[in-house]
Order: structure tokens, then sequence, then C-alpha cells
């Protein structure tokens, strides 16, 4: 009766829980790069202080052009790259949570398992 309500828990509110733990800490790295604000904001200015609208000479003007494309080049190159590590930490905290329920979902099994190894005459530590 105690192992059928231990299995019986950790299989449901066990596992229940471990899912949500996942869920969080895959929120958690969504939220740390957020990605869609990134994605959003691709190619405005980066950190861009003084370049405005600017009034005066041709010179003046087309000066402060250039800076505002260089800054939103800059800015696009970064918030790329910010992209692709956020993208990738993501696929790795999936993986994390993928191993982790898996993991959760067998360790009742493996001491059975380790004794039908035994018990069929196969000691991994002797090999």
């Amino acid at each position: 009766m105690v192992i059928y309500s231990l299995l019986r828990w950790w299989y449901g509110e066990g596992l229940l829980k471990q899912l949500q733990i996942g869920r969080q800490r895959v929120a958690t790295t969504a939220d740390y790069f957020s990605i869609a604000l990134l994605v959003k904001t691709l190619f405005s200015p980066f950190r861009q202080i003084s370049a405005g609208n600017v009034r005066g000479p041709v010179g003046v003007q087309l000066r402060a052009w250039l800076d505002r494309m260089v800054s939103r080049a800059v800015g696009a190159t970064i918030r790329s790259f910010t992209i692709i590590a956020g993208l990738v930490a993501l696929g790795v905290s999936f993986a994390l949570v993928g191993v982790r329920v898996a993991g959760w979902a067998a360790l009742p099994v493996l001491p059975v398992f380790g004794l039908l190894l035994t018990l069929g005459g196969v000691m991994p530590w002797t090999v």
C-alpha cells in the first residue's frame, strides 16, 4: 500500500511539480533574453544620444543621417547576436527540462532494473 501511494504521488503530483519547475525555468530564460522585444526593436538605434533631427547645412544633415544609420547597424548586429544566444539558451533549457523529467520518471524503475541485471549475472563494476 505504501509503495502504491508513493508511486501514485511520484507519477502524479511529483511529475506535475517537475513539469511546473521546468516551465518556470524556460519562462525565466525567455524573460531574461526578451527575444520578442529584441526582434521588435531590431533596427532601432543603439544607445544613440545626439543624432536626432538636425537642422543646418547639407553636410551636417548628411553626417547626422550617417550617424543614425551606423547606430542602427550596430544595434541590429548586437541584437542579432543576443537573439541567437537567447535561442541557444532556450534550446539548452528545454533539453535540460526534458532530461530532468525523464530522469524523474525513470528513477523509481532503476533499482528494479539493477536488481534484474544483477540476478541475470551482469555486474557492470567488474567489466
